[in-house]
């Protein structure tokens, strides 16, 4: 039979670990980027928006505003992409750290 109070210092224990996992995930960063670079758009682990970088020349030469708001759209996509697969491979890293995976 399982002892309640080991459970409960099991849970406390998990409950810490995933606070630590949090705070890990904000201090993550991944960068997008669109049309050859001229769009760049950062975002960090919670999927918060930390910089966007327009080139002068996608200003200075986009007459379409249709052209730069693809662009941003695109640069912040391939940054949630590459931030998903940085999120995976820490959480299969923490679980492994727990017992949790195989």
């Amino acid at each position: 039979m399982v002892n309640p109070f080991d459970m409960l210092k099991q849970m406390g224990s998990l409950n810490a670990q995933m606070e630590q996992m949090k705070s890990d995930m904000a201090k993550l960063t991944a960068t997008g980027s669109a049309g050859a670079g001229m769009v760049e758009i950062s975002i960090n682990g919670l999927y918060q928006v930390q910089k966007v970088t327009i080139s002068p020349d996608m200003l200075l030469y986009s007459k379409d505003p249709s052209t730069l708001e693809v662009l941003v759209a695109s640069a912040f996509n391939d940054a949630c992409d590459k931030l998903r697969v940085s999120l995976e491979d820490m959480t299969k890293s923490k679980l492994s750290g727990l017992g949790l995976t195989k």
